[in-house]
């Protein structure tokens, strides 16, 4: 018998600055080409046959998150360099919550593609990740998921808090209960304005548990940061070492090739979810999770991440759910310490990238020792997780409530509809005397979803009307198709599905209609009939907001639902594969 044929060795993969060269025609000469030019900024040939480690730059003076991402940057390359590697740092979009219009979230995807198309266009073996504000860190992953580089995660970390006439405050829980205190006249105009100079005491993100602190730990829980990198503050030593440990350990990921997809498994997902639920996170944490599993392939299972809920009790105690800050929970050990009490329903297995598991990385970081900032599964500061998921005739496509910041009295209540029908509405008609209001009615607001406003403002913590706020109301039930801080509190359902402004039952709601919220049989209903809603669409059907070019007419265009991520149709994985959880 003849010997088979043996097929050739496949080449090696081009590594360093032979990869991803420039279209000219002739490989030779496009090496050739950038060699020359990069040598004209002084690095030699030795430097240039090292691993190449890309760093993204997120500072900007629109973001004083970022503010400390020119040391981080340095500490980076720093720990790239002890490690044999040739750092590259390198600018993107940077975003900001406070300084971005319409919203941060409109600007999210152009973010991760923006850090998409670097990743793929530039020369790199490895690259580290440095974001925090809201929607930077969601943008990044989703980015490099789609990249498929070895990629790690760098928190730029919280800021520290002020103090207000002997009383510790921080960005931004109380930030809106000083607003509101000023809405309903109890502080005045000096005061507010005095306050305003202490809420943040240093550059860095928000204190509290919101979107970016939970961004924060559902990365470290997904095993996309160095172990403990999501609770040291801005400004710390601590922070700029984890920065050093970062670079030092992106040049190890390189050489051993170990890729995000290796990482970012449906384990590691449910690892996030549970981290989400326990840590009383923002619900922001759903639609950013959303979107990055959805660049994995893997769909989030609504019904069973609230299956987990049920199963999984708020044990970290920070506001809004509980008292403290994030500097708080970064001294009483952060993350390992909720690691190590949540070890039982986690997925030990899960890769992280140290290229060690999650449960090794627990076992590693040692016995905990005696504080207040991480309840114990038997004494938690909610005995379910922070966020549960509501279905209904209002919410086809579900809702959800953070109920681990809400009024207890308000969780099983119905009342009459008083409807919003956009944000100018809201904000003429908030505050007038003339509301027809009282505090057991339901405040509706529509077209604030990933289509109506554009970009699913954080609108959902509709303001207290204003006589109400004055005569002592602190709470009220709302509701809406759009999103809230993950720093705000109170009785508010959100993310409504589908969004009003593509033909959602929210688009039919009327004023004075009854709407029945139980948050114990996860309800959210609309006490009209299916004949009725169905003749109210016919008689005002919806137009689906367009625009004439741009941004706005690719987003408007391609934007999905809350439920799928609020990502663009066409960044998703081209095939899905599964859902998470599996509980």
């Amino acid at each position: 018998m003849p010997d088979q044929p043996i097929d050739p060795p496949s080449p090696p993969a081009a590594t360093g600055m032979k990869k991803g060269l420039t279209s000219y025609g002739d490989t030779g000469f496009s090496l050739f080409l950038r060699k020359a030019f990069i040598k004209g900024a002084g690095f030699t040939d030795a430097a240039l046959e090292r691993p190449v480690i890309g760093i993204t730059d997120t500072g900007s003076d629109y973001n004083p998150c970022h503010g400390n991402a020119p040391q981080l940057v340095q500490a980076v390359k720093r720990g790239v360099m002890l490690a044999g590697g040739l750092p590259m740092a390198f600018p993107t979009i940077s975003v900001h919550e406070s300084f971005a219009a319409p919203t941060s979230m409109f600007l999210r995807n152009l973010m991760s593609m923006d850090t998409e198309e670097m990743l793929r266009a530039q020369p790199m073996d490895a690259v580290v990740l440095i974001g925090g504000c809201d929607k930077t860190v969601p943008a990044q992953l989703m980015g490099a998921a789609s990249a498929g580089l070895p990629a790690i995660q760098l928190i730029t970390g919280s800021m520290l808090t002020g103090s207000h006439r002997g009383e510790r405050v921080g960005a931004c829980t109380d930030c809106r209960r000083y607003w509101g205190k000023f809405r309903a006249g109890e502080v005045d105009a000096d005061e507010i304005a005095e306050v305003n100079d202490q809420l943040v005491a240093s550059v860095g993100t928000c204190s509290v548990m919101g979107t970016a602190s939970t961004m924060a730990c559902i990365a470290e829980a997904l095993g996309m940061t160095v172990p403990g990198g999501a609770s040291p503050p801005a400004v710390t030593a601590d922070r700029i070492r984890i920065a050093e440990l970062t670079g030092a350990r992106a040049v190890q990921m390189a050489r051993d090739h170990l890729t995000i997809d290796r990482i970012l498994t449906p384990e590691a997902f449910e690892n996030a979810m549970r981290v989400l639920l326990a840590i009383g996170g923002s619900t922001n944490g759903i639609v950013h999770l959303a979107a990055i599993a959805g660049r994995m392939g893997l769909e989030i299972d609504m019904a069973a991440l609230d299956r987990m809920g049920r199963q999984t009790p708020v044990l970290l105690d920070l506001k809004p759910s509980g008292q403290h800050y994030m500097e708080d929970f970064h001294h009483a050990g952060g993350m390992a310490t909720l690691l190590r009490e949540l070890k039982p329903l986690l997925r030990l297995d899960a890769l992280t990238v140290t290229g060690r598991t999650l449960g090794e990385e627990i076992d590693a970081a040692g016995p905990g020792f005696r504080q207040e900032v991480v309840r114990t599964m038997a004494n938690p500061i909610y005995p379910q997780g922070g966020i549960a998921v509501l279905s209904g005739n209002l919410a086809p496509g579900g809702a959800i409530i953070k109920q681990s910041a809400a009024d207890a009295r308000l969780m099983e209540h119905q009342g009459r509809a008083v409807v919003f029908d956009n944000l100018e509405d809201m904000a003429s008609r908030i505050d007038s005397d003339e509301l027809d209001v009282t505090a057991d009615d339901v405040l509706v607001l529509r077209n604030i979803g990933p289509k109506g406003a554009p970009g699913m403002p954080e609108a959902g913590y509709i303001p207290i009307p204003r006589k109400l706020a004055r005569a002592g109301v602190k709470d009220i039930v709302r509701l809406s198709d759009g999103r809230m801080s993950g720093t705000a509190f109170g009785t508010i359902v959100l993310h409504v599905t589908p969004e009003s402004a593509i033909g959602g039952p929210l688009a039919h709601v009327k004023s004075g209609d009854q709407i029945r919220l139980s948050v114990a049989r996860r309800e959210i209903t609309l006490l009209v009939s299916d004949d009725e809603l169905a003749q109210r669409a016919l008689d005002q059907p919806v137009t689906e907001p367009t625009a004439d070019r741009g941004y706005r007419k690719l987003y408007l265009q391609s934007v999905t639902q809350a439920d799928k991520g609020a990502d663009f149709d066409f960044l998703k994985a081209a095939h899905m594969t599964g859902r998470v959880p599996r509980v």
